[in-house]
């Protein structure tokens, strides 16, 4: 499909390639690994034309098309998502405007003269758009559209009004309608549901073409991908398998190349210390000169390539609550003609972990936000339980974030009374490095931003935590670093969250919200799949 030979490609003075060489055959299903900066986007912009490389070559077969789905969003608006997403279908768009100009020259008196050029250049045209499935673009663009959460209504509505997230979710249909034979796609599950994220899955399994894609959702890797493309140091390698097969595979190796190392490191010590002993003594000196000799000739084996640090968030034990965190008997909300819940049930007891699933709209931040006191039930009980510190990460939060103040000064002004060194330990936990701590946040990325505010938040631990999708732009890394934070932490969780990996980790009961009612299941996530034999509501 494609190929990279000793390319070379620097930003800066900072080296992303240097002789890289990677070679992608037709039909995979590739995930694109590497830390922040290693040149993921920079490796999607080559394949683009979008940047050109230094040294060496990118080759892919002429004829080739290229969908690349990059997360920014033009201006969208004066028509419907539909017609939105097939004006982002590529040729394919092109190709109706061009049909829908040369039929009103056709219908034009006053080109009549000109008519068998146009109709010879209608024809053509036509071709080529029936080739590339133009005429049932508007059917897929329905069907995808769908897939990714809209409803009828939403579909036929203004795409100007929509918010970031779900212009998101156009953009990607736009991508994905076109159907290209290289489909690029960076972080696509970004702003998705699960439900969503499982529609997708089934999607790219069944494509025909070539995928390469970043994604930060270890279980949706894991589930898609057939390969992982490591980006280190300015190499690229392929490692065949899913994503925990690399982890496994990445662990072996590190592991086999430091027993070496080691091993060869006290064999040159050994040696060193003999031929030390005896290279002064006449009898062994020539002995002495030939092991030498031996050592200078040894492929000395480098120790494994440092990996990047791992972070460790601690959250410090929070004061203890009452027994009964939150008590819901027979609630009731409607937003005008809306019935959000009728008669729902809940008792969240002390120490447990509680997960909301449903589809989009079916209430899950409404009940945060009543447990939380913003909004207030229409009818019915509400109780909560008594000592309680609540910590809140809704969605919106790394939009409150001051844009012209600091990562330190954010953290500073919200604690005023406590010691730098303190405040700057407690953002080292939560990956922040001593330069980054004078950046202001408007130039911190969604991940940074997140990690700043649940900084923020478990200073001082609550001792119930109610998170409306923590994990939203972190890296695997990061996700799996507060995932094991979480997982020690000693009080309540009552969450909503689309990563499957992080739902079965974490979840001790779940509560299933649907068409405004609610069923609990003991025993977490994984019994909640065993029990209904979906992932996720509607699915």
């Amino acid at each position: 499909m494609f190929s990279l030979t000793d390319i070379d490609y620097r930003y800066g003075s900072q080296i992303i390639f240097d002789e890289a060489s990677l070679k992608v055959d037709n039909g995979w299903t590739v995930g694109l690994i590497g830390p922040n900066g290693s040149g993921k986007t920079t490796l999607f912009r080559l394949l683009t034309g979008q940047e050109v490389e230094e040294a060496g070559v990118v080759s892919i077969p002429g004829g080739t098309t290229i969908g690349y789905f990059n997360q920014k969003v033009g201006e969208m608006s004066g028509c419907s998502p539909v017609e939105q997403a097939v004006r982002c279908a590529g040729r394919v768009a092109e190709l109706r405007v061009i049909l829908a100009g040369l039929e009103e020259d056709l219908a034009d008196p006053e080109k009549f003269d000109d008519l068998d050029r146009i109709m010879v250049k209608y024809a053509k045209v036509q071709d080529e758009f029936q080739i590339l499935g133009g005429y049932d673009v508007e059917a897929r663009a329905r069907e995808v559209l769908s897939g990714l959460g809209f409803s009828e209504d939403r579909m036929s509505g203004e795409v100007g009004v929509l918010s970031g997230g779900w212009k998101m979710r156009v953009a990607l249909a736009g991508i994905l309608i076109q159907l290209p034979d290289l489909l690029l796609l960076d972080e696509p599950t970004n702003h998705l549901d699960i439900e969503s994220i499982l529609w997708l899955e089934g999607f790219i399994r069944d494509y025909k073409g070539t995928v390469v894609m970043t994604c930060h959702d270890h279980e949706f890797m894991n589930r898609v991908v057939d390969k992982i493309v490591e980006i280190d140091q300015g190499k690229l390698r392929v490692f065949p398998g899913d994503y925990d097969f690399y982890l496994a595979q990445r662990e072996l190796e590190d592991a086999q190349r430091q027993a070496a190392f080691v091993r060869q490191q006290a064999h040159v010590e050994r040696e060193l210390k003999w031929i030390d002993s005896f290279r002064a003594k006449a009898h062994s000196s020539s002995q002495a000169q030939s092991r030498l000799k031996r050592l200078d000739k040894l492929d000395i084996i480098e120790p494994p390539r440092s990996r990047r640090q791992k972070l460790v968030f601690n959250i410090p034990a929070p004061p203890r609550s009452g027994n009964d965190i939150f008590v819901a008997e027979g609630i009731s909300k409607s937003f005008g003609d809306l019935t959000v819940y009728s008669n729902l049930d809940l008792h969240v007891r002390r120490l447990e972990r509680w997960a909301f699933l449903g589809v989009n709209g079916a209430g899950k931040s409404t009940l945060l936000k009543i447990m939380m006191g913003d909004l207030v039930a229409d009818s019915g009980i509400c109780k909560l339980g008594a000592s309680q510190r609540i910590g809140y990460f809704a969605q919106h939060t790394t939009e409150l974030l001051h844009p012209k103040e600091t990562v330190f000064d954010t953290m500073a002004s919200e604690f005023p009374g406590e010691s730098i060194g303190t405040l700057r330990t407690c953002l080292a936990c939560f990956g922040f490095d001593p330069n980054d701590m004078d950046k202001v946040t408007r130039v911190l990325s969604g991940g940074e931003k997140a990690r700043l505010v649940l900084a923020r938040m478990l200073f001082k631990p609550p001792n119930v935590l109610i998170l409306d999708e923590p994990t939203n732009h972190l890296d695997i890394e990061s996700k799996q670093t507060l995932l094991e934070a979480l997982a020690k932490y000693e009080g309540t969780i009552i969450f909503v969250s689309h990563d499957r990996h992080f739902l079965e980790a974490l979840a001790t009961n779940v509560l299933e919200i649907d068409g405004g009612s609610a069923k609990t299941y003991h025993g977490g996530y994984k019994k909640y799949v065993e029990f209904t034999g979906h992932a996720a509501p509607g699915s």
